[in-house]
């Protein structure tokens, strides 16, 4: 996925890009009601809470519901607070995910305008994603919904706030197909569409803020990704360890082989001994080393600091000393468990 392209207003709107594990992205956009420094400080308070969900990796419908409780406990605590000026009820947020290898998008929404995609050949679509309650609203009892789409290599996903497809006196559809229209260029810089874009408002000044966040996909090739189904067996260590240096020497990666090879050992013994089902070792090379390995299990591991003494709760302190990053997620069929490996320099590189 190549860099973003955004125009940004003032006022309560945000954007964010966040790195994943897995090689995967996410992109967000948010939109809080007003205008001023009371919707821009409510603005940076979503925008915090959001990273921080997203440090967890949650599927972007729970981290909508998390982030619904985020909002309406701070309207809580303003509410108590006669002093301070009450939270903007009914934020609006739009959550994407984006994998490279899969070429997979995950998306939800919660009251914001839905995300267009522009394929190769210029052709527009607006996904059907449910468009779930804003934030804020108390609507705890309705569930956010995520839908996943494939997105074939070089597609354009537009994120926006309703400032630049609403205007008085114009249904939001005319609004749609006008900037649709502006982004239907196949092979155009971000960088021009956005300007394209911009030019589609109407000539006198917007009222409410604008952005924009748009991102061209890139697929991961396969070559760069290595994966393995192996039983769940001790006897699997061993052979997780050796298929992973293979790996790594096949890319090039010698000086990493001793590292790698302990992570997967970790790794593996960790699933064998707590995990359910088959597991599933992958190794993805794009701009870091990345170690995972996945089980049926969706019950998330702990790091603990154990004791002198302790037999057991070593494994994941190891790997977190060992990684430059490392972590879990939630995935539908269990949970995959990561370790992240900086690549060596190039021969010869300052």
């Amino acid at each position: 996925m190549c860099p973003p392209t955004w125009t940004t207003a003032w006022g309560g709107d945000w954007f964010d890009v966040i790195e994943l594990s897995g090689a995967r992205v996410a992109l967000v956009v948010g939109d809080v009601v007003g205008h001023g420094i009371n919707a821009a400080a409510t603005m940076g308070r979503l925008r915090t809470a959001m990273r921080t969900l997203a440090d967890l990796d949650l599927p972007p419908d729970e981290l909508l519901a998390h982030l619904d409780d985020t909002v309406r406990r701070l309207n809580d605590e303003d509410a108590d607070d006669t002093d301070r000026v009450p939270a903007v009820v009914g934020a609006t947020c739009l959550y994407a995910v984006y994998d490279p290898v899969s070429r997979r998008c995950t998306l939800a929404r919660a009251g914001h305008p839905p995300p267009l995609v522009v394929d190769g050949q210029g052709g527009v679509t607006v996904p059907d994603l449910p468009a779930g309650a804003p934030l804020g609203l108390g609507l705890g009892l309705v569930p956010f919904e995520s839908v996943e789409l494939e997105l074939p290599e070089g597609s354009v996903l537009a994120l926006y706030s309703d400032g630049l497809v609403e205007s008085r006196g114009e249904d939001i559809d005319v609004g749609l197909r006008r900037l649709g229209a502006a982004l239907a260029e196949p092979g155009a810089a971000l960088e021009d569409l956005c300007s394209r874009a911009m030019e589609t408002l109407p000539a006198q000044a917007p009222a409410d803020d604008v952005t924009l966040l748009l991102a061209r996909t890139r697929a991961l090739p396969p070559a760069q990704v290595a994966s393995w189904n192996l039983p769940k067996e001790l006897v699997t260590v061993p052979i997780a360890r050796r298929l992973a240096a293979r790996q790594l020497r096949a890319w090039g990666l010698e000086p990493l082989v001793t590292a790698v090879e302990s992570l997967v050992s970790e790794l593996v013994t960790n699933a064998i001994r707590h995990g359910d089902g088959p597991i599933r070792l992958r190794l993805i090379q794009h701009r870091v080393l990345t170690c995972e390995v996945s089980d049926t299990n969706t019950a998330r591991p702990r790091s603990r600091h154990p004791g002198n003494l302790d037999e057991h709760g070593r494994g994941l302190h190891l790997v977190g000393r060992l990684s430059r990053r490392c972590g879990s997620r939630s995935v539908i069929d269990g949970k995959v468990v990561w370790a992240e490996q900086d690549l060596p320099s190039p021969t010869g590189a300052r």
